[in-house]
């Protein structure tokens, strides 16, 4: 196998004329580059180098060698530099996803600290929820993974491998009831999953209808699913024209809200663990790890505003 420093060492003798001057000119010793020309003319299994002498002629194999050594060396340099750049956050691309909820609120200010704090730094941005941008990051597509799994219950299908990818939490959601501003329930801060039972329910996206109905059946009843949609402001539409009652988390409660609906505490209480979801690969690449943190930082300063 041909490795850059033969080709150095090649493209030097060409250049200088001599193994003497070509060790002056990389920084060797002449009995280096002795050593290295026999190790290549080894691993090519062919001469390089022609000895006359006190004088050194390339071979037409040598002469090949030493033709090409000026534009593979300037690709690997090339190639270092970019490697460096991204390595020292000079350079680089972080493919992001998201859910709809923390694209509201936690994801826009860790975007603005990547972009204050490394501006050569590209981070794309696209809206999924969790199952299906786990699916793409796990086929490639993305990077960096914004997605929730809910507390107390078992982990979905799409997650099963959840352990094989590297998660860090960022924050733990409540998830609110919220009902008919007029609802007779409403007069009560707290109020019982058991006592809905004959409500209309709105359901939101696939991963919250199934942890509801979860929350339902273990409160001893199928709830009716009346409508669904996974736009909270649609949910908190249709609840405030009576429509039936939500489970909505708060973290879509801090950037949308409604003067015709109650947000009440429920019991059992539930909640959802937001996490940065990479591969333990992509999580050691300064760009990933600079855009968790910001993330952190942007959940902390959330919850604390």
């Amino acid at each position: 196998m041909i490795d850059a420093a033969g080709l150095r060492v090649m493209k030097a003798i060409a250049d200088e004329g001599s193994f003497t001057g070509a060790a002056a000119a990389l920084g060797y010793t002449q009995p280096a580059i002795s050593q290295m020309v026999r190790r290549l003319e080894q691993r090519t299994g062919t001469v390089l180098i022609d000895r006359i002498g006190r004088q050194v002629r390339l071979t037409e194999a040598g002469q090949v060698l030493a033709r090409h050594a000026g534009g593979v060396l300037s690709a690997l340099d090339a190639a270092e530099e970019e490697v460096a750049a991204i390595a020292g956050l000079r350079a680089g691309r972080v493919r992001l996803m998201s859910f709809p909820s923390a694209t509201a609120t936690i994801v826009p200010g860790a975007l603005a600290e990547v972009h204050r704090a490394h501006p050569d730094l590209t981070v794309t941005f696209s809206e999924n929820e969790p199952p299906e941008a786990i699916a793409a990051l796990r086929a490639g597509e993305c990077d960096l993974v914004v997605g929730f799994t809910y507390e107390g219950t078992s982990v979905p299908a799409d997650d099963a491998d959840l352990d094989l990818l590297v998660t860090t939490p960022l924050l733990v959601d409540e998830v609110r009831l919220a009902m008919p501003a007029d609802h007779p329930l409403a007069r009560q801060q707290v109020v019982r999953m058991a006592d809905l039972g004959d409500e209309a329910w709105i359901a939101g996206c696939p991963r919250c209808r199934v942890h509801m109905v979860g929350l339902a059946s273990d409160s001893g009843f199928t709830p009716n699913l009346s409508f669904e949609t996974e736009d909270y402001v649609a949910q908190l539409g249709l609840v405030g024209a009576g429509l039936g009652v939500a489970l909505i988390p708060d973290l879509m409660l801090r950037r949308a809200s409604n003067p015709d609906v109650a947000i009440r505490d429920m019991e059992p209480a539930s909640r959802r663990h937001i996490l940065a979801i990479t591969t333990p690969d992509l999580q050691k690449v300064p760009a990933v790890k600079a855009t968790i943190e910001a993330l952190q930082h942007s959940a902390c300063a959330f919850q604390q505003s």
